[in-house]
């Protein structure tokens, strides 16, 4: 595919590529803005959450352009969001011991489709190095840490609020059921 003469019909310079690479792009932009979103809805009582969403989601567009430019993530900024996802692990230790389902009043819902776009982040870098693009190992380095930030932000928020998590118990992986509950 080739874009036409009219620009406005071009959403992306890269977005007829057939790399991962792009794939990677566009998925980072939709982390980008899951972080918006989920920031948007922080409730002005939780002006820690905000300001730790504040910083967090620009580095989310330095991952973006950090393998087709310059590497824009430090190790800095593994550091800053480790130091936060600790502080706010502190606060909600032994709160989930589990799966939970993720749904909730926002931005709940807003931080589990960042956490859930943060895997793809990290799953198309995977394939990006699979086609022979050197990807910086702080890369999906950090989207990991984003992806336990976020879960963890829905914990405190919850927390916050005096809301339980409703627990998700597998019926694929744990425990084997006994052979009598075993479907025929």
């Amino acid at each position: 595919m080739k874009h036409g003469q009219n620009i406005d019909e071009l959403c992306y310079p890269f977005i007829y590529e057939t790399s991962v690479l792009c794939d990677f792009e566009v998925v980072t932009d939709e982390l980008c803005g899951h972080i918006g979103a989920a920031l948007s809805y922080t409730p002005a009582d939780m002006p820690d959450l905000a300001a730790d969403l504040n910083h967090l989601q620009p580095l989310a567009f330095h991952v973006n352009g950090s393998i087709r430019g310059r590497l824009a993530i430090e190790e800095t900024d593994l550091a800053w969001l480790q130091s936060r996802l600790a502080h706010y692990r502190m606060q909600v230790q032994g709160r989930a011991n589990g799966f939970v389902l993720p749904r909730g009043v926002a931005p709940i819902s807003q931080l589990h489709l960042a956490r859930s776009a943060a895997k793809k982040a990290i799953r198309a870098m995977v394939r990006v190095e699979q086609e022979g693009v050197n990807v910086p190992m702080i890369l999906p380095r950090l989207c990991n840490l984003m992806c336990n930030f976020f879960f963890t932000l829905t914990l405190v928020i919850n927390q916050r609020r005096g809301i339980e998590e409703v627990a998700f118990v597998s019926k694929s992986y744990g425990l084997p059921r006994r052979p009598a509950q075993q479907q025929q």
